[in-house]
């Protein structure tokens, strides 16, 4: 358990440090600590696949602990988190080098990645409450970063809504207590949720995970730097709801009886918002925005897999999570390009970019091809089943809007592509000074055609530590 907690303090210590160094080393002190994190994350696999779950406790008061648990969720989520964060720092160096304030980047940064940490491995339910919440104010100073009144006006926006579904899952929290008498996922194992209860759960976990009719601040964010919309985007923030409602109610409230109407409900939330967030990136010319829709249609391919309650369809989230932020991560790294060296974010004012921004483009589609669900690379795989699984599970009707939902995918990211790097050169731009920020991109790309060529790793891995 020594080298998980170390995953949690590590971010901690790094961000102390760079709060307190020199703007000359802020960014390698923040690669550097992501970089150990994703180290240490990966040497919990041993020990996790050895001994299956190790725990940790430290009493505080009467009825709390601060309690941590390693389990292969907790790792995969954390060395997926550390991966993506860490290539994203890479990429910050070039992106974020004439920013007078780029310090503040990474120091929020790298304390968001601590609080994931954190609330990955948390086995008590405040903890878990006071890890999201750290990630709320981080989030908001990140998507504030450029201080101006529309950037201002978008981090207010986004921490408003969550917070008004923290609220919501903390006094879900709060009547588990007064029901149960403790906040030990331990000792609330099998217990059947009240409907009230697991509905004021689900409001906080729509309201991270921006699923309708929560929604709506995740598009706006789209006015922070680059690094920032992939980081909340792909990386961390939006991740954090879909793996709690796994940790609660597929793990902990496993055998909870809210019953069909409750699973009812997050099946149609998640199909509706598949469908309308796709048919808003359709219409979107904003080219952060229509990668925050498409964000928010394959987060509801996520909560669909969850909504099955089997272990198939936890194991298919947990692939789709790893499939969408590698190629989401690497799709905002592509619009950073972009906007960038044209200074534009409206797809009809760009086009001919190819010719100018091969490997960009390149990247792109690598990247586009996993999202939209193309074989051989690894989103192929989580789409198809999850589409499979939900029509053996007898809901035919969502799974047609899930096919639906892919269809619309494939034409808002070739549309994107079509009309950014196709077609006549409307604006004068390359990429022969930030090679590091298209080789990030490609890198990203590359992993996941790589893992799609080999699906059984992170498939087989899950298949051992899903109990």
């Amino acid at each position: 358990m020594n080298i998980a907690l170390l995953t949690i303090i590590i971010p901690f210590v790094g961000a102390l440090l760079v709060a307190m160094g020199s703007d000359k080393y802020k960014q390698g002190l923040s690669s550097l600590t992501l970089g150990v994190t994703l180290i240490s994350a990966a040497l919990t696999v041993p020990v996790v696949l050895r001994e299956g779950v190790v725990s940790a406790s430290f009493p505080l008061v009467e009825w709390f602990n601060l309690s941590f648990t390693a389990d292969g969720l907790a790792v995969f989520m954390a060395i997926v988190s550390s991966l993506v964060a860490f290539v994203i720092s890479i990429y910050a160096a070039q992106y974020m080098k004439d920013y007078p304030n780029k310090g503040t980047f990474y120091f929020w940064m790298v304390v968001f990645v601590g609080a994931m940490m954190g609330l990955i491995y948390s086995a008590n339910l405040v903890l878990i409450y006071v890890f999201w919440e750290i990630t709320a104010v981080s989030s908001w100073r990140l998507i504030g970063f450029y201080r101006g009144e529309e950037d201002v006006k978008a981090a207010d926006k986004a921490f408003l809504v969550t917070f008004f579904g923290a609220s919501l899952l903390l006094a879900g929290i709060a009547l588990i207590f007064v029901n149960y008498g403790t906040l030990e996922l331990s000792e609330l194992r099998g217990t059947a949720l009240p409907n009230m209860v697991a509905f004021l759960l689900l409001g906080g976990i729509i309201s991270k995970s921006a699923q309708l009719p929560l929604q709506t601040w995740l598009p706006d964010a789209g006015v922070a730097p680059s690094p920032v919309t992939a980081l909340l985007h792909a990386a961390v923030l939006v991740k954090i709801g879909v793996y709690v409602y796994a940790r609660l109610f597929m793990q902990t409230f496993g055998t909870f009886v809210p019953g069909e109407e409750f699973l009812a409900a997050v099946l149609t939330i998640s199909v509706i918002t598949i469908v309308v967030a796709a048919g808003s990136a359709l219409v979107a010319t904003d080219i952060k925005r229509i990668l925050a829709y498409s964000t928010i249609s394959q987060l509801g391919y996520i909560m669909l897999a969850l909504a099955l309650n089997t272990e198939a369809g936890l194991i298919i989230a947990f692939i789709y999570i790893l499939a969408h932020s590698l190629g989401k991560a690497g799709l905002f790294l592509c619009a950073g390009i972009v906007e960038h060296e044209t200074g534009v974010k409206d797809i009809d004012k760009l086009g001919g970019l190819i010719k100018t921004m091969p490997r960009t483009g390149v990247a792109y589609m690598l990247c586009a091809f996993s999202i939209i669900g193309i074989p051989p690379f690894l989103g192929f795989w989580p789409k198809l089943m999850v589409i499979m699984e939900t029509v053996r599970a007898g809901y035919v009707a969502a799974a047609v809007f899930a096919v639906v939902g892919a269809l619309f995918t494939l034409f808002y990211l070739l549309r994107l592509f079509s009309e950014v790097f196709l077609g006549d050169v409307r604006t004068e731009a390359g990429e022969g000074k930030i090679p590091v920020m298209v080789y990030c991109v490609l890198f990203l790309g590359a992993v996941s055609l790589l893992l799609g060529l080999m699906p059984n790793l992170p498939f087989n891995f899950l298949s051992l530590v899903v109990k």
